[in-house]
């Protein structure tokens, strides 16, 4: 599982079926202290999650059991809201 902030929603009119209904969310992975990391990543919302939050996401072959359809062609998928992070950050 990884963090990240969305940061904005993708709509596509056409789409796998299998994806039909499905929000499409702009995903920034963070660090723990909320930085941005790396290059966003579109992320199938399974939690109602909306621009701003941050969320637990997955990607891979997990994240496409996380939606309840079979065989969807899913590589992220937001599975959690973060309320809030406490985490002590190792100075080197």
């Amino acid at each position: 599982m990884q963090l990240g902030r969305v940061i904005g929603i993708a709509v596509a009119t056409r789409k796998d079926e299998k994806l039909v209904g499905s929000k499409l969310l702009i995903t920034q992975p963070i660090s723990p202290e909320g930085e941005f990391m790396g290059a966003p990543l579109i992320t199938v919302d399974t939690v109602g999650a909306g621009v701003g939050e941050q969320v637990i996401y997955v990607t891979g072959s997990v994240a496409a059991r996380a939606i309840p359809q079979d065989h969807a062609p899913v590589d992220a998928a937001i599975v959690g809201i973060i309320d809030s992070i406490q985490c002590q950050v190792r100075k080197e």
